[in-house]
Order: C-alpha cells, then structure tokens, then sequence
C-alpha cells in the first residue's frame, strides 16, 4: 500500500525594522530592531481564519487524516495576541495529530561552526511543545527544510526517529522522493511539485490543474512509483487560498477519504520510517541542500557577511557578564538568527534584497557593538 505523509509548518517570522543608525548607541530592545506591530498585523490576519482552518482540519481527521505539524517557538511566542490559538491546535486528536522539532527560532543555527546554539534551540522547542501539547516530538525538521550532516549527527543523538528534508534536484537527480531513506537517521524527502500544487497553484486559474479537486490530486499519487510520498506545505498558505478559493476546505475534508478510495493510506512521519523498508540515496552521504537550494540562504556576499558576524557574537554573547543582560541581548542575537533575514538578502529573487541587506547588517552592528560595552 502507497502512503502518503502531510506536514504543515505554522510560522510566522518577526520582521525587521528599516533601521537607521542616528537612532542608536543607546538601549538595545527588541522594539528598536523588529516591527512588532507589522508582526502583529501579521498575526492578527492570520488568525482569524485559523479557527476554520483548524475546524477544517479536524473535520479530515474525523475522515481519516493524519497530520504532523511543525509549529515554530517563534510563531508560539505571537500566539500571546490570541491565546484561543493555542488551544485551537490542543483540540485536534493527539493520536492522528503529531508535532514536529525543530530550532525554536526558525533559525539557521546549524550552520554555525558550533552545534551547541542548535542544540539549545532544538532543546527549547522539545520544551516548549511537551508543555502545550503534552507530546514528545519524535520527528525533526530542520529550519528551511536544511540537510546537512552535522544536523543530522546530533539530532540522532537527541533520539529523533525520523527528519523531514527537502527532495531537491541535486539530491534527486532527477528522479521523485518517494521512499523512506537513511542518512542516519531514517529520512523523508519532501516531493516539492505536488507540494506546491497544494501551497502556491491551488488558487491559480491559469494553472493546468485548476481546479484541482481531492479526487484527482488523490488519482495523482495513486499512479506513482514508490512506497511513501511527502509534502510539506506552509499553513499560512491554506489561509491566503481561504481568502480566494474557499473549495480548499472541501479539498482538506476530503482528501482522506480519495486517498482511501485509491488505496493510499495516510500516516504520520514517524509511522512511515517503521512502514516502510528504507532505500539508499546516496547523494545523502555527500550534499547540502535547503528549500529551493542553499544559494537563498548564502548565495551572495551579504548572507555571508551576516553569518560571519552572528557566529562572532555567539562568541561574544559568553564574555556578558551579567546574566540578566545576556539573556536579553541573547533573545536579539536569536531572533536575527531567523531564515526569513537571510532570504530577504537575497537580491536575485526579492525586492530590495541589497537594501535590506544594509539594513540587516546595521542592525547586527549595533547589537554587537552593545554585546561589546557589555563584555568590558
């Protein structure tokens, strides 16, 4: 019987400021580096359609579904705006719904040098869902999807069961993730075609596939090679569908129940790394990969740049005398650590990505220069 594995991610991040340096050399507070109200607004939008969409999602587990979610620390941190949020995901059946790891922050810490930020992260996050939701995460997945084998060491160390990475070309070859495989960890590659059929092409009237209907994405998998098919999809997506296509609804309802008309069975992640027998890939052994390639995240000189300079802080943050500020100035150092700040830098594919690489690294500037008066 063919499988299939649906996780969603529900983050949102905190977005920098456009930050100017007359405003500096004074105190240092999240306020003066993020836009919280852009982030509030943010929230709020998505919000307050979460309800319907967790209804809607409780609703295909009721008709077989099975879930994982990876929900950030970050994103649990904003649902202080709307604490029924919180309670919303606690309601969905905790036997067909699991959640994921994954670094606390939305971070791209394990590509420090060190692992011990990674760890401490990955460490806050299994704190903070045991707390909330009462399960013990056994599957990881990693900030944009990232493989790379020093990840991959310790959270085999931490006990995981099973990652969720991501199918890229120079992993694939060319060929569909649709397997279970081991790269010492047992190890499931998301299919990113049929992921973006459901997170970007859903709502596209032009698309080939429009309307893409339960029982066709269902027929879909159904003709495939191979023993399990993952998909990754971002929950904030479902949202911005909801707001010009509510038929994604009906599609959540009954997607379960087309895959069990086309004999495909739903599981969640860790279920599927004890189905199935795992496959060697040996490209595993060798790459680094991230979703939509590693060139988003350090492609240019500024991501780079950046990097260079949260690791020197790290370093830095230790010589803090004070615990009280440490802890502070730590919780900037963190949340400049999210992915979103380096993909931003991206001037290839976004706007004003030089600009905001200026910006980011302004603001990096002025954190260091505060963990420096601090460490004298």
């Amino acid at each position: 019987m063919k499988a299939v594995c649906i996780c969603f991610e529900v983050h949102l991040p905190v977005p920098l400021r456009w930050y100017w340096p007359r405003e500096g050399y004074g105190e240092t507070h999240i306020e003066k580096y993020f836009d919280m109200e852009k982030a509030f607004h943010n929230f709020k939008k998505l919000a307050e359609n979460l309800e319907t969409l967790n209804d809607t999602l409780s609703e295909s587990i009721d008709n077989g579904g099975k879930y994982t979610l990876d929900i950030s620390g970050v994103f649990l941190e904003q649902c202080k705006w709307a604490p029924e949020v919180i309670d919303g995901f606690r309601k969905l059946d905790p036997e067909m719904v699991s959640f994921a790891a994954s670094p606390y922050y939305h971070s791209v810490c394990s590509l420090f040098p060190d692992m011990t930020e990674f760890r401490e992260q990955v460490k806050m996050d299994i704190a903070t869902i045991k707390e909330l939701f009462g399960q013990e995460p056994k599957t990881f997945v990693n900030t944009e999807l990232l493989f790379q084998q020093k990840a991959i060491e310790v959270i085999k160390e931490m006990g995981f069961r099973c990652f969720i990475s991501e199918g890229s070309h120079n992993l694939m070859n060319g060929y569909d993730p649709t397997h279970v495989y081991n790269s010492g960890i047992p190890t499931l590659l998301r299919h990113i075609n049929l992921s973006e059929d459901l997170e970007i092409k859903f709502s596209d009237k032009g698309w080939a596939g429009y309307p893409l209907i339960a029982d066709k994405f269902a027929s879909w998998i159904a003709s495939m090679d191979g023993d399990v098919i993952t998909l990754y999809i971002k929950y904030d997506a479902m949202n911005t569908h909801l707001q010009n296509n509510k038929e994604i609804l009906e599609f959540l309802r009954e997607i379960p129940l087309c895959f069990k008309k086309h004999g495909i069975k739903m599981l969640l992640a860790e279920e599927a790394v004890d189905m199935f027998k795992i496959s060697k890939l040996s490209s595993l052994d060798s790459k680094t990969t991230a979703r939509y390639g590693m060139h988003n995240l350090l492609g240019n000189h500024a991501q780079h740049l950046f990097m260079h300079e949260l690791v020197d802080i790290g370093e830095q943050l230790m010589k803090v005398k004070q615990p009280e500020r440490r802890t502070e100035l730590q919780r900037l150092f963190r949340y400049l650590q999210q992915s979103e700040i380096f993909l931003e830098m991206n001037s290839g594919g976004r706007r004003l990505g030089y600009e905001r690489a200026v910006n980011a690294l302004l603001i990096l500037s002025d954190i260091e220069r505060a963990i420096l008066e601090e460490g004298e």
